[in-house]
């Protein structure tokens, strides 16, 4: 009867009140009406009528005493549904908060950055925390994005990924070969479990066309340290993260957590050259070192996978990193990862100038 994009007519009204007084269910008004499932039920349940609340004398004797919610019977009728939906159009609506330019213009000039959603709010209010203006909400930001169709293709791909389809979750078989002196998860020190201890990373790879990339993501922090290395092979993984750690003070070192690639068979180096405890994630549980997946996630936005790698490209990676480690994130108060980092290694060199004395 309308175009699936217009409002309900009158006409079309009839036709449900008719409809539901011969019984008939909302998915026979829906092929009727040639609508939308959910714009016939919304219309129904807004538009039912009770009569025991609109007028007391539709509303027989009841003592108070059973007076428990509106008398039985409900209606609806097509005449006050059209003249309550004319009443709603004719409100004056109430501005878009993102109309607002000035807003507007922080929020993309962020976007364009690479930030997510939750950055982008929370380093409004840090600020602009006297200003209500300046306040939206990521929910807000996604649904401005993609309710116009120029906003959409432009800044769709702005937003952070996200996956098609849920991941598995759970155990698995464990690898083919056999890491040598591999200590589950489970008996890794509580302080890394739970974050509250400095220097315990997580340790990952990122594949790429030629040369692959080695990170590691400091867990209190989110700090992210990523260098190239040629290959896949234990000796390269172990010595890149031996590169990666030896500048840094003993107290920022406490350990790493590894996946169950072979890359990682020769961990017991870091155990006998640094000091460092290693340990190894279940099999396919890749959340429990989410935060360096979020971080590889977040390289995948400048390096696509088969995006080619390059042992020259170190200039490059080094201001991927920079962009990662200086965003601001939810998690640590809107404090960029940089900054956590800096201020627990100068809290270790008070602690070691308090030791000395």
């Amino acid at each position: 009867m309308g175009e699936a994009c217009s409002h309900l007519s009158e006409e079309e009204r009839r036709v449900i009140q008719i409809e539901i007084g011969n019984g008939t269910i909302i998915c026979g008004i829906v092929l009727m009406l040639g609508r939308n499932a959910s714009t016939v039920g919304r219309e129904i349940k807004r538009d039912t009528w009770f009569p025991s609340n609109e007028n007391e004398s539709y509303r027989p004797y009841r003592p108070k005493r059973l007076k428990t919610g509106p008398w039985p019977g409900r209606y609806y009728i097509a005449g006050p549904a059209q003249r309550k939906a004319g009443r709603r159009r004719a409100e004056p609506r109430r501005r878009h908060r993102l109309s607002c330019e000035r807003l507007w213009a922080r929020v993309a000039e962020w976007l364009g950055r690479g930030w997510s959603l939750l950055p982008v709010s929370g380093r409004l209010r840090v600020l602009f925390p006297d200003d209500s203006a300046m306040r939206v909400c990521p929910e807000t930001v996604c649904r401005w994005i993609h309710a116009d169709r120029r906003r959409r293709e432009r800044w769709a791909r702005r937003l952070p990924r996200g996956h098609g389809r849920r991941r598995r979750r759970g155990g698995g078989r464990t690898s083919r070969f056999p890491i040598p002196g591999r200590v589950p998860i489970s008996e890794r020190p509580p302080e890394a479990g739970d974050r509250s201890g400095f220097g315990h990373w997580e340790a990952d790879g990122v594949i790429g066309a030629g040369c692959n990339l080695h990170t590691e993501v400091e867990r209190k922090t989110r700090f992210l340290m990523a260098g190239i290395v040629p290959g896949k092979t234990a000796g390269e993984s172990v010595g890149a993260q031996l590169a990666m750690f030896s500048p840094l003070p003993a107290g920022a070192r406490g350990g790493v957590t590894h996946d169950n690639g072979t890359g990682f068979a020769r961990h017991t180096r870091l155990r006998d050259g640094l000091g460092m405890d290693t340990c190894f994630a279940d099999p396919y549980s890749s959340r429990r070192r989410g935060s360096n997946e979020n971080r590889n996630g977040m390289i995948r936005r400048y390096l696509p996978k088969r995006s080619e790698i390059r042992m020259d490209m170190a200039g490059e990676l080094r201001e991927i990193v920079d962009e990662a480690d200086n965003r601001p994130m939810r998690v640590l108060d809107y404090r960029t990862p940089a900054e956590a980092f800096a201020d627990e290694l100068l809290e270790l060199q008070d602690q070691q100038g308090v030791l000395h004395l």
